[in-house]
């Protein structure tokens, strides 16, 4: 019997996100309120996904044979049921409310 694995690492992509927001954190200093965090943070990302779509964009109209290691939208993600299972395993109390 195969045992998931103990541990869902991260990847560049997710690395890379906490990086660049953490930069933007940094820059700003202090917030006057919550909402106006959250509005840097979204306004960040959508940024950053903007950069990453014309990346992306490139690398599929450059390198077509390469281009299957790269994000893609839509694409499926493999293992998931099993990373679901260990993260249920480790977290039932914040994934029950979701699985029920």
């Amino acid at each position: 019997m195969r045992h998931p694995p103990s541990f869902i690492p991260g990847t560049n992509a997710i690395e890379s996100l906490n990086y660049q927001l953490r930069k933007i954190i940094k820059n700003r200093g202090h917030f006057p309120n919550d909402q106006a965090a959250v509005k840097l943070l979204w306004l960040a990302i959508c940024n950053i996904e903007d950069k990453r779509a014309r990346e992306r964009q490139k690398t599929r109209t450059t390198d077509k044979e390469s281009s299957g290691n790269h994000l893609v939208e839509g694409a499926a993600t493999a293992g998931w049921i099993q990373a679901l299972g260990v993260l249920s395993i480790t977290y039932p109390e914040r994934l029950e409310p979701y699985l029920s």
